[in-house]
């Protein structure tokens, strides 16, 4: 995943650098949307793969989109990055991926992923011998034991045990719950 994670950083960075020229000469909205439409791209190309990957990974992956941000908004390197993410509606790199598992899986509990992602998505309320738990109420995805590092980043581990949970609330609207250890905040599809 290092070298794929590194042809990111790269391409990213090249293209800021082509970018920056342009970017100053034009509108704070239009930049906005020239930036985003190339470095978001790269960054969400294929980014439920990046599951599971290192810290030091995520951060180089992070700070491409921190530049970028930083391109859009003529922020200084020493300011503080999170703000400004903030003001442009930026989920961090981390958010992304586990948003981009969480939609899978709730495009798949739904019928609109194809077949051979949402066999892998099971509710525990249709597994007939979980009926009598706790957790048969709760719309909860089985999430299947592995043995390897390499067998919890598949999907069928990774997307429903992923600390994302989709969750049914009181309006009959699907809320992707993210881990409070993690200070996520609630998303509603």
């Amino acid at each position: 995943m290092a070298d794929h994670v590194s042809a990111i950083c790269r391409s990213g960075y090249f293209q800021l650098r082509q970018l920056r020229p342009v970017a100053r000469s034009l509108a704070v909205d239009a930049a906005k949307t020239i930036v985003h439409a190339f470095i978001a791209c790269r960054l969400d190309y294929c980014n439920s793969l990046l599951h599971g990957i290192t810290d030091s990974l995520f951060r180089r992956l992070q700070s491409v989109q921190n530049a970028a941000a930083r391109l859009i908004t003529g922020t200084r390197r020493r300011d503080h990055i999170t703000p400004v993410l903030r003001h442009l509606h930026w989920l961090p790199v981390r958010r992304r991926v586990d948003y981009k598992l969480a939609l899978l899986v709730y495009k798949s509990l739904h019928g609109l992923a194809p077949s051979y992602l949402a066999d892998d998505c099971i509710l525990a309320s249709s597994d007939k011998f979980r009926r009598r738990l706790r957790s048969a109420d709760v719309d909860t995805c089985i999430v299947p034991r592995t043995r390897t590092r390499f067998g919890d980043r598949s999907f069928s581990a990774a997307a429903p045990g992923s600390g994302t949970a989709c969750r049914r609330n009181c309006d009959g609207h699907f809320c992707l719950l993210r881990d409070s250890r993690d200070g996520g905040a609630l998303v509603t599809l």
